[in-house]
């Protein structure tokens, strides 16, 4: 029987030291901690960015137009990272640009030629890089070359739909040859087929198509028509140097076929250069992706660059973003995203921005909660020790009878509430001896006031 009751006793004794402990005091001692770390959890994925969204958006061009066709190579590299990006439709550089100016818009990055930035508030944007050059092809119908723009002034001239970077240029260069919209010349707003067809027809004169108004296939099919003459600018060096976001681009005698010799001689032409511009909250590990779907779209030799001319870390109207500037200089900027594959990395970083403020704050700051619960609970023993202290000293002061009686009162009325005190019973030992120490001193000073 007595075995019994000893093991009894022994099963509850490793329980005996948490019973009477305060949630209260628990949740006050550790609760501060905890929020702690919860509160630098939501700044790490407010402001730290530990993982990059699974899909963006990019503006591009009017369908078929090399703006789109592009945005297509970049959406299938993406796709193969596990990044899907949704490719929307524009009417070309001036448009994309707007888009992406426009907060209210959903997009995220976008092609935009050099030059078509003004007036426009571009706080927000950032450039991460120069893609390609985009030549102007100027097209027109004559029996004799035209030599200067100013010999189209009173023709029929196509210079692109409103929005693209053609129609912001066009109306760029044939001001400068004094050409300009309301005069004699009639400027009509159409690209692409049906600028194309009605050159073809004789409904228009001359038609102004870039990349990110035309389709290849347009462009094909009025280099091979009889007639059709494109346009060589002698004044290219002049250009370039009027206008610092235009390049001279020379296309070369034969380029498009050695046998035929098409071109019969080389061809100056002007163009912008396009960027490819992104808000400023782009995540750095998708800036480090879209560059590298660049260099394998844009890194191969053409008529028009050579091999590894683009992307190129080219400053134009937009600044380059420090992300764009690092990777072009040393490469990826997360050690993570260089070493394992863009999923794999996304997902060891989501992991870390949880994980790390834990280890960091969390574990060590739990470390401390039995020594702030100790300190907690003794404090309350203590408050009474104080209590106590002062009436005690109180006494001593010789205090009139009346005074007397009421302090003895305070020490009946400070016992009658320790006793109610709820305590964990390892601090039972504390509680007792307060308990004593009040009735030795209520005691000792009734005492002395019976014999006196």
């Amino acid at each position: 029987m007595a075995k019994n009751r000893f093991q009894e006793l022994a099963s509850v004794r490793p329980m005996a030291r948490f019973i009477g402990v305060s949630v209260r005091d628990l949740l006050i001692t550790a609760g501060p901690m905890v929020l702690i770390t919860l509160i630098v959890i939501v700044i790490a994925y407010l402001f730290v960015r530990p993982a990059p969204p699974d899909t963006i958006t990019i503006t591009s061009g009017p369908a078929g137009s090399n703006f789109q066709l592009t945005a297509q190579k970049y959406q299938k590299i993406l796709a193969r990272n596990g990044v899907k990006l949704k490719v929307l439709p524009s009417e070309g550089s001036l448009d994309n640009l707007r888009k992406l100016a426009n907060p209210k818009v959903q997009v995220d990055i976008g092609f935009v030629q050099s030059g078509v930035s003004e007036g426009m508030n571009l706080d927000r944007l950032v450039s991460l890089g120069s893609m390609f050059h985009l030549p102007l092809a100027l097209f027109y119908r004559a029996e004799a070359p035209a030599r200067t723009l100013a010999e189209l002034n009173g023709k029929r001239l196509a210079i692109g739909p409103e929005g693209s970077g053609t129609h912001a240029l066009a109306l760029v260069l044939l001001k400068a040859n004094g050409i300009q919209p309301g005069g004699a010349t009639q400027l009509l707003n159409i690209s692409g087929d049906e600028a194309s067809q009605s050159l073809l027809d004789g409904k228009i004169d001359a038609a102004f198509l870039m990349g990110d108004s035309a389709t290849p296939p347009v462009m094909r099919k009025l280099l091979w028509t009889p007639g059709i003459r494109l346009m060589d600018f002698p004044q290219a060096d002049a250009y370039s140097r009027r206008f610092p976001y235009l390049v001279k681009l020379d296309l070369p005698m034969g380029g498009f076929d050695f046998g035929k010799n098409v071109p019969p001689q080389d061809i100056h032409l002007i163009g912008p250069t396009v960027e490819l511009v992104a808000r400023h909250t782009l995540h750095p590990a998708l800036s480090d992706l879209l560059i590298e779907a660049a260099r394998e779209v844009h890194g191969k030799a053409t008529l028009m660059q050579h091999a590894g001319e683009f992307p190129a870390p080219l400053e134009h109207e937009f600044p380059l973003s420090s992300d764009a500037r690092h990777f072009y200089s040393s490469g990826r900027k997360d050690f993570l995203y260089s070493v394992l594959p863009f999923e794999w990395a996304s997902l060891v970083n989501r992991t870390l921005v949880v994980f790390v403020p834990i280890v960091v704050l969390l574990i060590p700051g739990l470390k401390l909660v039995p020594a702030l619960y100790n300190w907690r609970v003794r404090s309350r023993i203590y408050r009474w020790y104080g209590l106590l202290i002062a009436i005690e000293r109180a006494i001593l002061a010789n205090p009139s009878p009346d005074e007397r009686a009421e302090l003895l009162k305070r020490l009946d009325d400070i016992e009658l509430e320790v006793n109610k005190m709820k305590m964990p019973l390892a601090f039972a030992e504390n509680l007792y001896v307060l308990r004593d120490h009040i009735k030795f001193v209520s005691d000792r000073y009734r005492r002395d006031a019976e014999g006196c």
